[in-house]
């Protein structure tokens, strides 16, 4: 049997048995036979990519997911309905930032307070977001539109080291952004190894 068949074979037997369905009432839910979902179990034959897809939002996980082997101290992650909770890690990275932006106002106030204007504490404030926002949608979403957001801290870091020293007027530091959003993005396009 093919390793992949036998990968594929395997998750859909244990999301199968975990969400307590028999062969044929998933064959229900798919439109297909037991006899077809005994065939993909026993690895057998495989599913085309649309029928993967139909597993996957059945079981509340991705297609990768049915594509990749697992262990089998793995936690439970059936049935989680996918929308709550691309809501609830959407809604965490907003309070997240939000409170970064909280934290900012706050020290900004407090040094206003004390005589002193400090706007720099803003500037300082985009780095940490987008550092803040890479690390969540790292852990998330598994690292999907992530070269952006390095670009963006890329520029931001070079914009904050310039205007934290303005007075000196290092305008050559953007020069450095050409070749370091070039690495950034020539990095995102080597190909991952299976």
């Amino acid at each position: 049997m093919d390793e992949r068949k036998a990968t594929i074979a395997s998750n859909l037997i244990r999301l199968r048995l975990a969400a307590g369905m028999t062969q044929a009432e998933l064959g229900e839910k798919l439109n297909y036979s037991d006899k077809s979902i005994s065939k993909w179990e026993r690895g057998d034959v495989t599913t085309d990519v649309f029928v993967l897809m139909q597993i996957a939002d059945i079981f509340g996980v991705d297609v990768d997911y049915l594509l990749k082997p697992h262990n089998e101290i793995e936690p439970a992650i059936y049935n989680k309905p996918v929308n709550e909770s691309s809501y609830t890690t959407n809604m965490i990275t907003l309070v997240t930032i939000l409170g970064i932006w909280t934290m900012a106002l706050f020290v900004f106030v407090i040094l206003w307070i004390c005589g002193m204007v400090v706007w720099l504490v803003f500037v300082y404030a985009v780095p940490v977001s987008l550092v803040t926002l890479l690390v969540l949608r790292s852990v998330w979403n598994g690292g999907r539109g992530n070269r952006y957001i390095i670009a963006a801290l890329v520029v931001s870091i070079i914009a904050t080291v310039y205007l934290t020293f303005l007075s000196r007027n290092l305008w050559q530091l953007f020069i450095l952004a050409i070749p370091c959003l070039l690495l950034v993005f020539l990095c995102a396009r080597i190909p991952k190894r299976r």
